[in-house]
């Protein structure tokens, strides 16, 4: 199939898990779900939720994704009547729970070289290391962004350069106010002392139960501290679609460098465990799995940037589950980066402002 073939195919196959859902005397999960706290976001994310998207076929065109999660044995069968009708072109599989990947399982031990992670303090700043509201554990600086004057011209700036990371790194809470204070490293990471400041939170994008989410994305102000540009692959300043198979990488705050392969895109109704949002439905994201002998992404990886093997940003790391994937050792998920940047109104830095370099 192409393209616009697999996205119909998709849409039907939505609509026709929903009938089989009440058919069957299953509860549908509604695309978003609202739940208050985390023992009933755990309840709902159980539950027999589907996701379906496009994968890439070798021979080329796209198949279609299903991701699920099992809660209770009926979903199994609906599962295999959402694949009978795709035939050989359905790309089944299970998941497990699935959650913001600061949330996600323990954090190992503050490492000892960059190889292993950064949760120490540094300066200047640079993509990858640990970063988080006050109120919050700690996540990942994913990139320095740069925003537009309303009315201005294209290249035209406020003079500021931010943070970007995720909402439940760089806020936290729906209590979060522009102006908290944002701490390098994070406060899981003993980021607690006065010289641990490096800006405040500016801007997030909300996350309301009652609407599908397509980002977990925010930006903090940064004061005058100096910052290092540079990723490992060099400076990212290009952004591109996933179009799925791309090799990537990252740079996280507990994993460091790591290496996946994009196994989907476009999945809608990723549900979500948020320890303070409850579950929340993801629509339009990019699926990650391993291609190295540990996980894409830990728990303290969020707000990471995902970037192609020639540099090009494709997306924002926000959340993984336990298990899943052809290792077992579970799959990362991610926004699209221009999406985030479109909603934001920012654009990835191209040039240091003066007092920042």
């Amino acid at each position: 199939m192409d393209r616009d073939q697999a996205r119909k195919m998709k849409e039907q196959l939505a609509a026709f898990a929903r009938e089989l859902a009440e058919k069957h005397g299953v509860v549908a999960v509604p695309r978003s779900l609202g739940a208050q706290t985390e023992s009933e976001a755990a309840d709902v994310v159980r539950a027999p939720t589907l996701a379906l998207g496009l994968v890439p076929q070798a021979g080329g065109g796209f198949g279609i994704a299903v991701r699920y999660r099992l809660g209770i044995p009926r979903a199994r069968s609906i599962v295999r009547k959402i694949s009978a009708e795709i035939g050989p072109e359905a790309d089944v599989r299970r998941t497990g729970r699935i959650r913001p990947v600061s949330e996600l399982g323990p954090r190992p031990p503050a490492p000892t070289s960059q190889a292993d992670g950064d949760t120490d303090r540094r300066r200047p700043l640079r993509p990858g290391i640990s970063i988080g509201h006050v109120g919050v554990t700690a996540g990942t600086l994913g990139a320095f962004v740069t925003r537009a004057i309303p009315g201005g011209s294209d290249r035209a700036g406020d003079g500021q350069l931010y943070a970007l990371s995720n909402y439940h790194v760089l806020a936290g809470s729906p209590e979060a106010r522009p102006g908290d204070v944002v701490l390098q490293p994070g406060p899981a990471d003993g980021g607690l002392a006065p010289g641990d400041r490096i800006g405040e939170l500016t801007q997030v994008v909300d996350l309301d139960a009652l609407e599908p989410a397509y980002t977990d994305a925010a930006i903090a102000r940064l004061d005058r501290v100096p910052v290092d540009f540079d990723y490992p692959v060099g400076r990212v300043v290009k952004t591109a679609r996933a179009l799925g198979g791309e090799i990537v990488g990252k740079v996280g705050r507990t994993t460091s460098v790591t290496r996946g392969r994009v196994t989907a895109i476009e999945l809608d109704d990723v549900i979500v465990g948020y320890e303070d949002l409850g579950a929340l439905s993801f629509d339009d994201q990019i699926e990650v799995e391993s291609l190295d002998d540990q996980p894409f992404s830990r728990g303290g990886d969020s707000g990471a940037l995902v970037y192609r093997e020639d540099g090009v940003a494709l997306g924002l790391l926000f959340a993984g589950s336990e298990s899943g994937g052809p290792s077992g050792k579970g799959l990362t998920y991610a926004n699209p980066i221009d999406q985030v940047l479109e909603i934001l109104g920012v654009e990835l830095a191209r040039e240091p402002p003066g007092p920042f370099a």
